[in-house]
């Protein structure tokens, strides 16, 4: 039987809450279900909360009885928080994080780059935010109890996955002993670890360096603001790179490079860390701070992804499908995008708006996405730790002349994560404008935010189903109003914004009014007539310089496959 623990996770500054074990001597017979989500971690929640939000209801087992040890990830991008507005749960994240935008890197004492990351009027979120993922976890849970759609069971370990051709066969181990389950779709949100991955036998590629990074989240009063901090080849820790973050509640994050040959074991030794975070803190001028630890782990920076995300009824999201490297902060913040973009897509499946050729573009666009990232997570992981003598060379050529050259110093970027354009996506419309517009996003980008007034943003419009944005201020053509109902009819969630409209448009559902041209101006529209179609990600799949039907019936039959 699974006997996860029932003591309180120890912590310094979070107050964990042991749920009670879901039973099955507590509940009837289980009917098939329509997904069963292994994983209650950001993935997992994510992809049940985007489900719901389509109307679908999930079974999301979580072996644990409480959120998850230690803070984890800590830095969320303002993509993500696009993401977790939609699932409502956004804001209440801004109210207890630490927002930043810069990142400063040190070699010998020196400042040798300050990175600023981009921010303007027009976003509703700062480039990142700093929270401990046990308060998302939370936020998340709570936000899926609120939907009534999502079935959270806590103690439950997924131990078996038996595929037929439409459904699963799941065993699934509890604190009394194991249930079966049937579900239509088996969701693998199980983590780096995923046992599920391991039980198909299927393997990931890509490389995995040596290079092996303690993470130590300590409690310490330091005067510094919420920024990055990167020190590159210090004193005592020569040839290698140390982190360091602040997060709320009066807690530091510090991440450091260990020696080649130094076990996990060996690095987490109480002495060791003591006299390693000592020396660290001697160095940024705070020898003999107080400070109490409060977390640690070890981690080893790998980029790896699975080749296909969908293995017959099982669909994989988060690191289950991918490990990624910290650098740029692109694990958690890549799983959000996995999991907006599959429960919308799985959604359609199950509400039969598409056939199952829906879920391969997941694949394909998310496998994509992984592989991106990857290229450009390798170039930081290499900077941040060599993985041969030839690269080490290259990297401490850049830390010398970065002391008296400014050409060499952007090389320290650590390429930020950032959401990915689908361009090549199999849903993107094949006989659209795209190509005629001078500006704005194109296909398969993620879309651009802009202020409408106080507190007031587009996205803040964008809710659940395919948006279309027209810049109309007169009534939408009949044709066009005929699809759109028609669409509605199939069971298509399909909503219509007039952009510029200082009053209700005929066939819209809404108005915006733009009397200053910033939408216009931020979507590259040249007159009145364009649009663009967003699919339920925000994506965009479809833009006209002037809308007709029967490139709009294209549009959503190609984002829509059968």
């Amino acid at each position: 039987m699974h006997q996860p623990s029932t003591t309180p996770r120890p912590s310094l500054y979070h107050r964990y809450q042991v749920h009670a074990p879901w039973l099955p001597s507590a509940h009837p017979p289980q009917p098939r279900h329509r997904v069963v989500i292994a994983g209650a971690g950001p993935a997992g929640l994510v992809t049940a909360l985007e489900l719901a939000r389509h109307g679908v209801p999930s079974v999301v087992l979580n072996a644990e009885l409480q959120v998850s040890a230690g803070s984890r990830a800590i830095v969320f991008t303002r993509r993500t928080l696009e993401i977790l507005q939609q699932v409502g749960v956004a804001g209440r994240l801004m109210a207890q994080g630490l927002p930043w935008r810069c990142g400063n890197s040190f070699y010998r004492g020196q400042r040798v780059f300050r990175m600023e990351a981009p921010h303007d009027d027009d976003d509703r979120f700062g480039p990142m935010l700093n929270i401990q993922q046990q308060f998302l976890e939370e936020a998340l849970i709570d936000a899926c109890a609120a939907t009534g759609l999502v079935d959270l069971r806590w103690g439950n370990l997924l131990t078996q996955v038996d595929q037929q051709p439409d459904h699963a066969c799941l065993t699934i181990d509890t604190p009394e002993g194991p249930y079966t389950l049937q579900a239509d779709w088996l969701v693998a949100a199980d983590g780096g670890r995923s046992a599920i991955r391991s039980q198909l036998g299927l393997k990931m590629e890509g490389a995995s360096f040596e290079s092996l990074f303690v993470i130590a989240d300590i409690r310490i009063d330091l005067p510094y603001p919420t920024e990055r901090l990167a020190f590159f080849d210090p004193d005592w820790n020569r040839g290698n790179t140390i982190l360091m973050h602040r997060e709320p509640h009066g807690i530091w994050r510090v991440d450091y490079q260990l020696p080649p040959g130094e076990t996990p074991e060996q690095a987490l030794q109480p002495d060791s860390m003591r006299t390693r975070i000592d020396a660290q803190l001697a160095m940024i001028g705070h020898a003999g701070t107080p400070w109490e630890m409060d977390w640690c782990s070890v981690y080893a920076a790998r980029t790896l992804t699975l080749p296909d995300y969908r293995v017959g009824r099982v669909l994989f999201a988060g690191d289950a499908a991918h490990l990624l490297p910290i650098f740029g902060v692109r694990g958690a913040n890549t799983a959000f995008q996995d999991a907006q973009a599959l429960g919308w897509q799985l959604a359609c499946v199950l509400r039969g708006t598409a056939g199952p050729a829906l879920l391969a573009s997941y694949s394909a666009e998310r496998v994509g996405a992984a592989r991106e990232i990857i290229h450009e997570a390798g170039k930081s992981t290499r900077f941040m730790a060599p993985p041969s003598r030839g690269f080490r060379l290259l990297r401490d050529a850049v830390l010398s002349l970065s002391l008296t050259q400014d050409f060499v110093r952007p090389l320290y970027h650590w390429r930020t994560s950032r959401p990915h354009a689908y361009l090549q996506s199999a849903l993107n419309c094949r006989d659209d404008d795209d190509s005629c517009f001078d500006g704005g996003p194109g296909h398969g980008a993620p879309p651009q935010n802009v202020r409408l007034g106080d507190d007031d943003f587009l996205l803040d419009h964008i809710g659940a189903g395919f948006h279309l944005l027209v810049f109309t201020t007169a009534p939408l053509p009949a044709g066009v109003q005929k699809v759109v109902q028609a669409a509605r009819q199939q069971g298509v969630p399909l909503r219509v914004l007039a952009i510029g409209a200082a009053q209700p448009v005929a066939g819209a559902d809404a108005h915006l009014p733009d009397a200053a041209g910033r939408v216009r101006q931020r979507y590259a529209v040249p007159a009145d007539g364009a649009a663009y179609l967003l699919r339920p990600d925000q994506h965009v799949c479809a833009r006209w310089l002037r809308l007709d039907a029967d490139r709009l019936q294209a549009a959503l039959a190609t984002a829509l496959p059968a």
